[in-house]
C-alpha cells in the first residue's frame, strides 16, 4: 500500500471541497431557475433547504472519509461492522463520478469553446439568429466537439498527474481565487448597466408574487431539488477529501464554511445575470438556453462586449472545471488506493477512458439524435444526468444517511463522536430523530418525483 497523501492546508481543503459542489448547477441552473420561479421569493426558500438537506449530508461524508482514511471504495468497508454488506455500493458510487464526467466533459468542451468565441469576436454585432444558429452548429459537429472535450480532458488530467498538493490543490487553489475575481468584475459591471434596477430589485428584493404566478408547489420543489443537487452529494465526491484532512476541526463548521463559499457563488452569479438581462430587455426565464444563446445576444450588444463575455466563459469554464478536477481525483484515488496503481498509470488510463466514455453525449447531439430516450427532444446527455442527478446522488445519500445513523450500519454515536472531534461548530445530538427519520423520507420524495414528472 502506498503512503496516503494529504492536503497542505484547510485552505485547501475548503476550496477543493468547494471547488467539487461549485459547478454548472450553480452557475447555469440555479440562475435560469430562479428566474423561471420568480427571483428573490425562490432565493429563500433555496437557502431554507439548502442547510435543511446539505448540511447533514455534507458532514457526514466528510465523516466517512476522515474516520477511513480511504476512498469511498473502502470507506465503508473500513467503518462497517462485521458481516455487513454497506460497502457493496462503493463501487457503485465511483460509477457515479464516471458517469457524471461523462457528460460533464462535453458541457465543459462548450465552455471552452465560447470562451474561444468571445474571445476572438464571434459574438460581437451579431443577430440573435446568428448566435441561435451558431450553437446549433456547434452541436451539429462530433468533430469540433470531440476536439474541445479531449482539450477538457487533457487539462484535467495534466493537473491530477501532478498530485494532491502539488496538482489538484495548487492548481484548484488559484483557479477558484481566479473565478471569485471574476465574478467581483462581473457583477460590478453587471449592476452599472444602464437599466439593471429591476434586475436587481427581481432578484434582491423578497417578494412571493411571482413564485405564486409560476406555481406555488412547483416552485418549492424546485428549490427543494436545486438544494439537494447543487452539492454533488451522495457519490463520494466529499468523503475523499474528508479522507486527506486532520482532526483539528469539527466537521459540521467545515460544511457550513464550504456550503457557503458554494452558495456566496450561486448568488453573484444571479447578480451577473440578472441586471445584464433587465438592461437589455431579456427574458430572464429562458432556461437552458440561457447560458449558450440568450446570454451571447446580451454581450454582443453590451458596451466591450468582447471582453465581458470573454471573462464570463472564461468564469464558466473555470466553475466546470473546478468539478472535473476534483471528481478526477476522487476516481484516481479510487484505482490508487484499491488496485494499487500509480497515480501516473491511474491518470493515464482513465484520461483515455473517459475521452471514449464521452463520446456517446456528443455523438446523441447528431449521429445518435434518433436515440431519444425519454421521448421528442430528449438524448444521451438526458440520460446520463438522469442516472447522476435522479437516482445515483439521491440513493447513496440515503446510503449515508442511514449508515451514520443506524446500529447496523456506523452508528450515531460513531458518526458524532468523528464529527465533533476538533474546534468549531459541534454536530447536534438532537439531530438524530430529524436525520434519522425525515430527511431519508424527503430524499425519497426528491427521487420519486424526479421519476414520476420524468415519465408522465
Amino acid at each position: 500500500m502506498q503512503e496516503r497523501e494529504k492536503l497542505s492546508s484547510r485552505f485547501g481543503f475548503i476550496l477543493l471541497s468547494a471547488g467539487c459542489a461549485i459547478g454548472l448547477g450553480n452557475v447555469w441552473r440555479f440562475p435560469f431557475i430562479t428566474g423561471k420561479y420568480g427571483g428573490a421569493g425562490f432565493v429563500i426558500i433555496y437557502l431554507f433547504f439548502l442547510l435543511l438537506l446539505g448540511l447533514p449530508i455534507m458532514a457526514m461524508e466528510f465523516a466517512i472519509g476522515r474516520a477511513s482514511k480511504q476512498n469511498i471504495g473502502l470507506a465503508l468497508k473500513t467503518l462497517e461492522k462485521p458481516g455487513t454488506k454497506w460497502h457493496i455500493y462503493g463501487p457503485f458510487a465511483i460509477a457515479g463520478n464516471y458517469i457524471l464526467l461523462m457528460f460533464y466533459t462535453t458541457i465543459t468542451g462548450w465552455l471552452l469553446y465560447y470562451f474561444y468565441s468571445a474571445a476572438t469576436g464571434a459574438f460581437v454585432n451579431t443577430t440573435p439568429d446568428a448566435v441561435n444558429t451558431y450553437f446549433g452548429a456547434l452541436l451539429a459537429s462530433p468533430y469540433k466537439q470531440i476536439f474541445w472535450m479531449i482539450l477538457a480532458v487533457v487539462v484535467v488530467f495534466a493537473i491530477v498527474l501532478q498530485g494532491l498538493k502539488n496538482g489538484v490543490e495548487k492548481f484548484t487553489k488559484w483557479m477558484m481565487v481566479c473565478l471569485l475575481f471574476l465574478m467581483l468584475a462581473l457583477s460590478i459591471n453587471s449592476v452599472l448597466l444602464p437599466n439593471a434596477g429591476d434586475g436587481i430589485a427581481f432578484y434582491l428584493k423578497p417578494s412571493f408574487t411571482h413564485l405564486k404566478e409560476a406555481g406555488l408547489f412547483e416552485g418549492i420543489y424546485a428549490a427543494l431539488g436545486q438544494a439537494f443537487f447543487t452539492l454533488s452529494l451522495g457519490i463520494g465526491a466529499m468523503s475523499i477529501f474528508g479522507s486527506y484532512i486532520d482532526k483539528k476541526n469539527t466537521l459540521a463548521g467545515e460544511s457550513i464554511r464550504v456550503i457557503g463559499l458554494d452558495t456566496f457563488v450561486a448568488l453573484m452569479s444571479g447578480l451577473i445575470i440578472f441586471p445584464a438581462c433587465s438592461s437589455f430587455g431579456v427574458e430572464v426565464g429562458a432556461g437552458p438556453s440561457l447560458l449558450f444563446i440568450t446570454l451571447p445576444n446580451v454581450f454582443s450588444k453590451m458596451p466591450g462586449g468582447l471582453v465581458w463575455g470573454a471573462l464570463f466563459f472564461l468564469f464558466m469554464a473555470f466553475a466546470a472545471l473546478s468539478t472535473l478536477i476534483t471528481v478526477s481525483e476522487n476516481i484516481v484515488s479510487y484505482w490508487i488506493d484499491c488496485k494499487g496503481w500509480t497515480r501516473k498509470k491511474a491518470c493515464l488510463v482513465n484520461a483515455l477512458l473517459i475521452i471514449v466514455l464521452s463520446l456517446p453525449c456528443i455523438l446523441g447531439f447528431n449521429v445518435l439524435s434518433g436515440f431519444q430516450p425519454f421521448g421528442p427532444g430528449s438524448g444521451v446527455l438526458d440520460l446520463e444526468d438522469f442516472f447522476v442527478s435522479n437516482l445515483l446522488l439521491p440513493i447513496g445519500s440515503l446510503i449515508f444517511l442511514l449508515f451514520c445513523t443506524n446500529r447496523y450500519g456506523w452508528g450515531w454515536k460513531n458518526f458524532l463522536k468523528e464529527a465533533n472531534t476538533g474546534k468549531g461548530i459541534k454536530y447536534p445530538e438532537w439531530a438524530r430523530i430529524y436525520v434519522a427519520y425525515i430527511l431519508p423520507v424527503i430524499i425519497l420524495f426528491v427521487m420519486l418525483k424526479g421519476i414520476i414528472d420524468l415519465i408522465f
